[in-house]
């Protein structure tokens, strides 16, 4: 998935292959490769693309070792991905065991309201993945329309749908090219 982001910044930030190249000292046909997920960066290659593309590093790391199936890359994954800023954390609680089960975990986020209740509730502790790929049914945390939110990923033929548990919370319909961000998969329940 790293390659695809890696073209996706690219071309946003209107930087060719050949230009970015010259400045982290790569050849062009190894970037190549790179976008085309054939090889992965170095993490000091990577360092170097994060610098020139100006976006942080971190974010990016994070899918260095995730590979996408057909139906993600069907609904563009890696154009979902919130490569250019870092989530703020309100607080630290202290430090969470992570259960060989969870060793994908990022971190560990507090449920803010019952939305995916009784699976997830208000005051839960929950494992997140940053940046992981979904699959249909999983439940993820995402930005949309400038809200944060816990709901259940469904990918339908034409559109994703964000789903909430509670029946007082409507569902959302995202077409492929609206502006939504997955910020990570929910990987269960810290007991």
């Amino acid at each position: 998935m790293i390659g695809k982001v890696i073209a996706k910044i690219r071309e946003d930030k209107d930087v060719s292959k050949t230009d970015l190249s010259k400045v982290i000292n790569i050849d062009v046909g190894h970037l190549t490769h790179i976008e085309k997920e054939e090889r992965n960066p170095s993490h000091k290659a990577l360092k170097g693309i994060c610098t020139a593309l100006d976006v942080p590093f971190q974010p990016l790391m994070y899918t260095y070792d995730k590979d996408l199936t057909e139906e993600q890359d069907g609904y563009k994954m890696a154009s979902h991905i919130k490569y250019d800023s870092i989530p703020i954390i309100s607080s630290i609680d202290g430090f969470a065991a992570c259960p060989p089960e969870m060793r994908a975990a990022t971190c560990v986020l507090k449920v803010s309201n019952d939305d995916m209740a009784p699976k997830y509730k208000a005051g839960d502790s929950v494992f997140i993945e940053l940046n992981a790929p979904l699959n249909s049914k999983d439940i993820g945390i995402f930005e949309y329309d400038g809200n944060i939110m816990m709901r259940k990923f469904i990918v339908r033929r034409n559109d994703i749908v964000l789903r909430a548990e509670s029946d007082d919370v409507p569902e959302i319909v995202v077409t492929k090219d609206d502006n939504f961000y997955i910020i990570g998969k929910v990987l269960g329940l810290m007991k």
